[in-house]
Parts: structure tokens; sequence; C-alpha cells
């Protein structure tokens, strides 16, 4: 039985939660996490009519909670007082919010027409368009889909890998599946040179945070419950692993599945990992794969989710161990475009301002390559930087022995 969470009271009104905001610091309108977190939930207790629209200004980032010495769930509180009491006004914007974060439905009707897509939407016109009428910013360019999905191309390729002496199983995500496949390719071929099969799951949905940050939480609850139905069918009957090349769908699973949505993840959530984890402890052991000297200069960012769950350390560690590869982790902050946040017009400019720092250092690294494990940080530096940002795992595979 999941219980009620109470952590505001722990709150000790240091505003350390309101210094690391990235929205704070970046737009006067947001009253910080503490006001809209514990500050705001005790009002909230008494009526609803204290909820503030401003609640809807948190970018779900988690600096919050990573910063609070006191352990409250400040984001998970924003994020529920959001699905209990804010309003859905119908308007022109929600066609936006619904094609945004519903990815397994626009990812399915936009892959076998790809190429038509990709070149309509990167039209100037059509962008302007959008920016005027349902909100999508002109300067953003909307994510690039693949001419097939990942779930395809695994069906005929990859019939050989029940062969491995070990499984894991792989929550590929939407953007795998939708929009870069060849980060999965990737995923398997560092996992078959470990001597390690990589089985998909039978069914899986969208981990579900696109539809939290828009305020689609029934749809967001039904995803989980399959996505948890599906992940206890794997664990009882092959007593797997399930390994996720994003770090904010593993941080979904394990982290907001029971704390926002509600959803009773406790038989499986620890047999659900982030890849760098799983590599490095597989290295350790001494299931090393033979790597190639990469020489090259990379500079490393750090996704705000997978920061909240201290996983940067598997990552840092994992990119040292490739050889010749000169490793600059950098000093950054959210990159601001915190999934759909920063593709809405209302929100574009408040993205910008907290990723500039971030995008100056990459601008000043004289690197050859980004490292980052969030993909939608991908898509903010590359368009913000024009330096190819590519995933640890992506980076791996290029160091293979061949």
């Amino acid at each position: 039985m999941l219980k009620q969470d109470t952590s505001f009271d722990q709150c000790i009104k240091c505003t350390v939660c309101t210094v690391y905001c990235p929205v704070a610091k970046a737009n006067p309108n947001y009253p910080g996490p503490k006001q809209c977190g514990p500050d705001g939930e005790r009002l909230r207790i008494k009526s609803a009519e204290f909820y503030d629209d401003m609640l809807k200004l948190c970018t779900n980032c988690k600096r919050c909670e990573t910063a609070c010495p006191s352990g409250v769930k400040i984001g998970d509180m924003i994020a529920v007082a959001r699905s209990k009491h804010a309003k859905h006004n119908i308007n022109i914007k929600t066609i936006r919010d619904f094609v945004l974060s519903h990815t397994d439905l626009m990812g399915s009707v936009a892959t076998p027409f790809a190429p038509i897509v990709n070149a309509i939407t990167s039209m100037k016109p059509v962008k302007k368009v959008m920016h005027k009428t349902i909100g999508v910013h002109d300067h953003k360019s909307l994510p690039k889909y693949s001419h097939g999905t990942f779930r395809q191309w695994y069906k005929k390729h990859c019939h050989n890998q029940t062969h491995y002496p070990q499984q894991v199983h792989y929550f590929h995500g939407c953007y795998v599946n939708y929009n870069h496949p060849q980060l999965g390719k990737d995923f398997i071929k560092v996992m078959n040179a470990m001597n390690i099969g990589v089985q998909l799951l039978k069914k899986e949905k969208c981990c579900g945070v696109p539809l939290i940050a828009n305020g689609f939480f029934d749809k967001a609850k039904k995803n989980a419950l399959l996505n948890t139905q599906s992940f206890a069918a794997v664990v009882e009957k092959y007593n797997s692993t399930i390994v996720s090349t994003s770090s904010t769908c593993a941080f979904t699973l394990r982290e907001e599945y029971p704390h926002v949505l509600k959803v009773d993840n406790a038989n499986v959530a620890d047999r659900i990992e982030y890849v760098t984890r799983f590599l490095l402890k597989a290295f350790m052991n001494g299931n090393t794969p033979k790597l190639k000297p990469i020489n090259k200069k990379v500079v490393y960012h750090t996704p705000c989710h997978l920061e909240r769950t201290g996983g940067s350390l598997y990552t840092i560690e994992l990119l040292k161990m490739i050889p010749g590869l000169e490793l600059e982790v950098l000093d950054s902050q959210c990159c601001g475009l915190a999934g759909t946040y920063g593709f809405k017009t209302e929100n574009y400019d408040t993205s910008i301002k907290i990723g500039e720092d971030l995008f100056q250092k990459i601008r000043h690294a004289n690197a050859d390559y980004a490292i980052t494990d969030c993909e939608t940080c991908k898509w903010q530096i590359e368009e913000n930087t024009d330096l190819t940002t590519i995933h640890p795992v992506s980076l791996l595979a290029m160091a293979l022995a061949d």
C-alpha cells in the first residue's frame, strides 16, 4: 500500500532548493520550489483554491530534490499538485501538448512517412505557422523521426540473441524506437561484445514523463501499469534485469511511478537499471570488452534526472575506461529544454536563459563531441552549439575493437 507523501513536514525553510532551481534564476514570475512545493502543499491541504497555475513553470528537473538537505520530494509534490488541481482549459495549445506528449501515437503515425514529415516540420513557413497558432517556438526544430522503428529493425536482425549465456531485457523507450534507432543498435553491439544477449519486452509504452509534464496523468498511469506488468513478467519468468539507455526513462520507471503516479512497482524497481551503472558493474567484475583508443576530446554534460539519482558517477567512470579519450566533465546545470518544456513559445526564453552557461562552456571547449545520457539534452546542445552530441553507449560502440 503506497503511503501519502507527507515529507513537506521535513522542510526546514532553508530555501536552498530555490537557490538551485534553474527556473527561479531565469524567470522572476516563478515563485520557486519552496513556495510551490512544501509551503504551497500546506495550504492546498486546507483548500484547493490555494493552487496556483505558476506551478506549470516547473520543469520537473528535480534539482530542488538533489539540493534539499531534508530529503523532501519537492518536484514530486509539485507534479502531484498539478495532477490533482490543475484546470485543463481546452484551446488550440492543447493540440500542441497532446502532440508533444503522446509519443507512441505520434511516432507510430510518423515513422512510415518520416522523410516527408521531417521535411515539412523543418520548413520555415511551417515553423512560423506553428509558432503563431499552437505555440511551438519557431526557433526550435522538432525531433526528426526515423524511417522505420527500432523494434522493426530488431525483429529482422536479432534472431541470434538467445545464444548468449547472459540475457537482459531492454526498455528502449520512444526516442530509440521512433527517433534514433542507432542508439539501440549501439547498445546491442556493446552488450553482445560482452557476451550478453538483448531481449525486448513483449509490450512497452512511453515511460510517461512527457504525459506527466503536459498534464495527461490518466494516460501516464495507464502506461505505468502496463510497463510495470511487463517488467514483473520478465523478472518472474527470466529473473531478468531491465536496462534503459535513457536516464530520464530509468528515473521515471523507478521513482516517478510510485511517488507521482501512485503505481506500486516495489517488486520490480530494483531490477530496473540505467545502462552505465549496469555496464560499469560488469566492467569492474571483469567483463570488459576489448577497446581500441579513441583519440578524441569530449565534454560531458550531466542530465538533471541522472544527477538526482547520483548516477552520473557511473557514466564518468565508464568514460574514463575508454583508452585515448580526453574527458572534460562540465560544471553544468540544467540544459533548459527539460523534455517538452523548451519547445513551447511561452517557455522558450526561460529555456535558453537556463542553458546559456552550458552552451558557452561547450562552445569554448574545442571538443570533438559532447556526451550526455539524455536525449532532450542532446537536442538542446546540438541546436545551440552545433557540436555533435552522442550517448555514452554510442561512444563505447565506437571504441569496440574489431
